[in-house]
């Protein structure tokens, strides 16, 4: 069984995000797999979490060379997915009880698919409003704060 299926919806047409993208996919389908066939999910629910880490860094620093605000929504969504990856590996390891990572398998499949339409696509349509290169880490024009892309970039809230 497929925990999320890779489909056209996810590309956001930023060849580096749309490899990431299909990446933590896969990734999160390893990890399903190992739990569907009763086998030790560890090893792939660490390789998961390993990705999803550096996944997360690179958009929070384009995020930062866009001039988004620090505290933006899309950085605190990547912060609570990430304590939530951290405590579910908690309570595997430490407490031996494997339902938190049967539930997150689910929460992030369902996930997933609205942040990157969302806030992701949010990100690269800033990227591309600014003419900003992921490959060099330049943009062709600066961008003051409270300007379009100094916040997440979503207007269902103040940032």
């Amino acid at each position: 069984m497929t925990t999320l299926a890779w489909t056209d919806k996810l590309v956001l047409n930023q060849p580096q995000l749309d490899t990431t993208h299909e990446e933590f996919v896969g990734l999160l389908n390893a990890f399903g797999a190992a739990l569907d066939a009763g086998e030790d999910a560890l090893p792939a629910y660490h390789a998961l979490l390993t990705h999803t880490e550096a996944h997360f860094a690179m958009e929070e620093d384009w995020m930062a060379r866009c001039g988004f605000d620090p505290q933006n929504c899309h950085s605190s969504q990547h912060q609570m997915v990430l304590n939530v990856m951290r405590e579910a590996l908690r309570y595997a390891t430490e407490l031996k009880d494997r339902e938190p990572l049967n539930i997150l398998r689910t929460e992030l499949a369902g996930w997933f698919p609205q942040h990157a339409e969302m806030m992701d696509a949010a990100l690269v349509y800033t990227m591309e409003q600014q003419g900003f290169d992921p490959a060099t880490g330049e943009r062709r024009e600066a961008v003051a704060a409270g300007e379009p892309g100094a916040g997440c970039g979503g207007s269902s809230c103040g940032h």
